[in-house]
């Protein structure tokens, strides 16, 4: 399998969160993130996240992560700097980015880092290239696809982990069946966005513009 048809730098990112809703007051708990440079996994990031408050026994039980553990963690104010510095530039992957994507721009807007981010989502991707699987859930996806991983869904490294492998293997499958040279994270992120009856046409035709015009631009940010 061809892992290296997406040259670009990107951030893969997990949050496990105290609820569904930054809007409804609820916090991230704990940030996992990959870095994948040249189809592979180059660095990692982790740490729990203390929200200021108990989470439920719910939240306990489906993630693992208990009070004792948060209260001993360290603040959002006090992790966020670093992980601006980890994400740099970089664009984002996330399985569902929607959900991510609000709680990190939440968590960096109440640090006083608000500022604009580039993300793909493996989960609309997914959709869309791989049709008629019962569900598009990140565990669901790693069995199907046969992708390593180590079993511990709902904490936020291991679910990096595992999304930045669907994503690579994303990439390897795409070229597989089109012919990719090269896949810009520009072309993967307009992918997941295409109308599903268009989804073929969409890539055949930008596999064969990029071979005949290789992409020289990136998703960073800037």
């Amino acid at each position: 399998m061809n892992y290296t048809l997406c040259n670009e730098t990107v951030v893969v990112i997990d949050f496990e969160t105290s609820g569904m809703s930054p809007e409804q007051g609820d916090r991230v708990i704990e940030i996992g993130a990959v870095l994948i440079r040249h189809g592979k996994v180059a660095d990692s990031f982790q740490t729990l996240v203390n929200p200021g408050f108990l989470v439920s026994r719910e939240i306990e039980m489906v993630t693992g992560i208990n009070n004792r553990m948060l209260n001993e963690a360290p603040s959002a104010a006090a992790v966020m700097g670093d992980l601006a510095h980890f994400i740099g530039t970089h664009p984002l992957v996330a399985h569902n980015a929607s959900f991510d994507q609000k709680f990190l721009e939440s968590e960096f807007a109440l640090t006083g880092k608000k500022r604009p981010f580039n993300f793909g989502c493996t989960l609309k991707i997914a959709r869309r290239i791989y049709p008629d699987l019962p569900n598009y859930k990140l565990e669901t996806l790693v069995k199907l696809k046969g992708l390593a991983g180590n079993g511990q869904f709902h904490r936020a490294l291991a679910d990096a982990e595992m999304t930045a492998a669907l994503w690579l293997r994303i990439i390897s499958d795409l070229g597989q069946r089109y012919g990719f040279t090269d896949i810009p994270f520009e072309t993967l992120n307009k992918l997941g966005k295409t109308p599903y009856p268009q989804v073929d046409q969409f890539l055949q035709k930008t596999a064969e513009e990029l071979k005949s015009a290789p992409p020289d631009t990136t998703g960073s940010l800037f």
